[in-house]
């Protein structure tokens, strides 16, 4: 099961993601309402959630035994889903963009606060992707 959520952790955000690569939006609220309005987001636009990725649990109750007592996240969760539409849209013009689907919408919570993010997709096809995200993750912190 952890190897599973390894995995698609790393299908929704590969390695080379850094903090540049992301586009993150403060949540005024707690992990759970976060957690709670980007599944209501992602419903609402008739989407189905493949898999809900619990990284923050995973990377706190492995830490020790990878040598680190650092806690990253208080909690941290990763919804991984596609959108048959826009994935078809974007595969028409470039079957590669296979390697970016499918797509995933992270809710995090640090010592700063709660936050809803996504990774960035390359210019061009992809841009309808980041439309679709970023749509997704207004309607969630927005009020």
């Amino acid at each position: 099961m952890i190897r599973f959520a390894v995995f698609t952790f790393l299908l929704a955000f590969p390695l080379s993601a850094s903090a540049g690569d992301t586009r993150t939006v403060a949540f005024d609220g707690s992990f759970e309402d976060a957690t709670f309005a980007v599944e209501t987001a992602i419903v609402g636009e008739g989407l189905v959630i493949d898999y809900v990725s619990h990284v923050g649990d995973m990377l706190n109750r492995t830490g020790t035994d990878v040598g680190s007592d650092t806690m990253l996240f208080k909690a941290a969760d990763i919804f991984v889903f596609c959108s048959a539409v826009v994935s078809r849209e974007v595969m028409e013009d470039d079957p590669m963009n296979i390697a970016h689907c499918p797509y995933g919408i992270f809710v995090a919570e640090t010592s700063d606060g709660v936050m809803i993010g996504r990774r960035d997709y390359p210019d061009g096809p992809m841009e309808k992707v980041e439309a679709l995200l970023d749509g997704i993750i207004d309607e969630a912190t927005t009020e």
